[in-house]
């Protein structure tokens, strides 16, 4: 091996060290690679821009697109209200969490699901009484098991197909996967219900105490026609949410203080909660209510292009000592005042009745342009925007859910390749409203396409240099190995590196990894490639190999040991299921 293939081994063993060992991001780590090779030559830039044009990327990043408009149509909270239902027991509730979520994953990014699921999961355990610990992890493998079952599940898969069109021009089709997947989601999703009660914490979810953040009340009200209508307080899971409670309920001129779980929900009635600011942005999250500030309606900004922001008024505001409703805010910033906070604590009294006070704090609804606005200007001590605060379109639900079908079903019946498919489908969610432009720009996880696209430079690298070939020979010359057992080999080798690093670059790295184990054995590649796909994505063990375990790690209050105790029998499930018929579906 000469030192082009030297180089590059020590820069695979750098990467993979300063991943594992510091808190270096994965896309700086893997760019400063790339450059390293491109500067010394061992790639030309082709050979290292390769993964940047790569079919696989680019679906990807189209895709976020598309879940992005789900998103913002409140789709995915619309099946979940209707499949969740009200299970009496925690295994009862794994069950009906992870059909849904396993069937969904399949179809979109499973991060996107994941982040959906997490307060409608949180707010439906409070609701039925089991710790969120017992359903966030399940949510978090479940969505990874469903994402093996199609190839876009998961962008694993979609990298993996990338480079089997462009090494060898084999493609896959959109269900070829769900000969293996299918039966994996199936058992591993019986073992979580099984034996999920049993190994998974009992602990509570995070919720912040209401006196050490700024305290505000929001007044909503309940829409009729609406689907609120008619359920009791628990029902409507009123009861359980993370960041406020219900203070009480203005009927018919009369004030309800006693706010009992049972208590029937009735048109028109405004209901009154205490809570943090993102009290108001789980709030608008819940079909059927809507602000009851009768301001807010005569905001000149359409309903999903709003966003919660909280601002501190300066010395230079011009209302200070006037009240809010003398103040004219509206007209002048073109924002409503949901709520006023004074030294952390809420200020009691009618909201329009308030006298401005310099350093008050206010929680607004306005535009999302409002932040950049006025974040220089001298009105204001501070402006800042809450993180996902848009209120989903839910009119347009039906809508985003019909683009998605016509997707999958152009990709499944051969008429369009997938990444064309994604195409047409992200323009028609911008073309339908589902999502506007911009929001589609920032929907795009450019970090993580990054890191998949430069992971192709070492890739390349391992390839052209012979690298790959040195370390094949390595593992051949063990013993004499059958192509069942260097299957096995392959999968561990991929299983080790997804819990190192992330799942994405271990596909990446291993694919020649094991392109060159098949040619070595003069056999199909096919088998070893769907093997990497599997394996990269069957990440269980760690909060780390995976986005949606470390996204479940905080609201669940886990613990690494949590993830060693259910995650590796889980993997020996899945590596067992994987193994056993890969070979079946795709001979050697």
């Amino acid at each position: 091996m000469e030192w082009q293939g030297i180089l590059t081994l020590a820069t695979l063993f750098s990467v993979l060290s300063t991943l594992m060992l510091t808190r270096f991001s994965a896309d700086l780590v893997l760019m400063a690679a790339l450059a390293l090779l491109l500067i010394t030559g061992v790639l030309t830039p082709p050979e290292a821009l390769a993964g940047f044009a790569n079919p696989g990327v680019i679906t990807v990043a189209t895709l976020y697109v598309v879940a992005a408009g789900l998103k913002e149509t409140g789709a995915v909270q619309w099946i979940a209200r209707r499949l969740l239902g009200d299970p009496q027991t925690a295994r009862g509730a794994q069950l009906r969490m992870i059909a849904p979520t396993g069937i969904l994953s399949a179809f979109m990014n499973n991060t996107a699901v994941v982040a959906m699921f997490i307060p409608a999961i949180q707010n439906w355990a409070q609701r039925l009484g089991i710790p969120p610990s017992k359903l966030l992890l399940p949510l978090s493998y479940a969505a990874i098991l469903g994402g093996t079952c199609t190839l876009i599940g998961t962008s694993t898969n979609l990298v993996i197909d990338g480079l089997l069109q462009s090494e060898l021009d084999i493609h896959l089709g959109l269900f070829e996967l769900a000969w293996v997947g299918v039966p994996l989601l199936l058992i591993g999703g019986a073992f979580l219900v099984m034996f999920g009660s049993k190994l998974l914490p009992d602990r509570g979810g995070i919720r912040e105490e209401l006196d050490q953040v700024r305290e505000y009340g929001v007044e909503v009200e309940v829409v009729s026609p609406g689907p609120l209508v008619g359920k009791t307080i628990a029902e409507a899971g009123l009861r359980a949410l993370s960041y406020g409670y219900l203070a009480e309920i203005e009927r018919d001129g009369r004030l309800i203080t006693a706010v009992e779980p049972d208590r029937v929900l009735q048109a028109g009635d405004r209901l009154y909660f205490i809570g943090a600011p993102e009290c108001a942005s789980e709030l608008r999250r819940i079909q059927g209510l809507r602000p009851a500030n009768g301001n807010v309606h005569k905001l000149d900004v359409a309903n999903h292009q709003r966003c919660l922001v909280e601002v501190v008024l300066g010395p230079e505001f011009p209302a200070l000592e006037k009240t809010i409703r003398d103040s004219r805010f509206r007209t002048r910033f073109n924002a409503v005042i949901l709520s006023l906070a004074r030294e952390g604590q809420r200020v009691p009294g009618k909201l329009g009745d308030i006298t401005f006070r310099m350093g008050d704090t206010l929680l607004l609804e306005t535009s999302q342009q409002f932040v950049e606005q006025y974040r220089f200007r001298r009105d204001f001590l501070l402006v800042s925007a809450l993180n996902d605060s848009t209120p989903p379109d839910f009119r347009k639900a039906s809508t985003a859910l019909g683009i998605l079908a016509l997707m999958v079903l152009a990709s499944a019946s051969g008429l369009l390749p997938i990444m064309e498919a994604a195409f047409l489908a992200a323009g028609g969610m911008i073309v339908s409203g589902c999502l506007t432009a911009s929001r589609a720009r920032r929907s795009v996880d450019l970090p993580v396409l990054v890191v998949i696209a430069a992971s192709f430079a070492l890739g390349n690298a391992m390839t052209v240099t012979g690298a790959a070939d040195w370390i094949v020979g390595g593992l051949l010359g063990i013993g004499n190995l059958s192509p069942w057992q260097v299957l096995v080999l392959v999968y561990l080798l991929t299983v080790m590196f997804t819990e190192l690093i992330t799942n994405n670059a271990a596909a990446v790295l291993m694919f020649p990894i094991a392109l060159a184990l098949a040619q070595k054995l003069d056999v199909s590649v096919l088998p070893f490639a769907v093997a990497v796909m599997f394996a990269a994505s069957a990440s269980f063990i760690t909060p780390l190999g995976y986005q949606t375990n470390l996204m479940v790690y905080g609201p669940g209050r886990y613990k690494f040991s949590d993830y060693v105790k259910i995650g590796v029998p889980l993997s020996l499930i899945a590596g067992a299921v994987s193994v056993t018929l890969i070979p079946m579906v795709w001979s050697f």
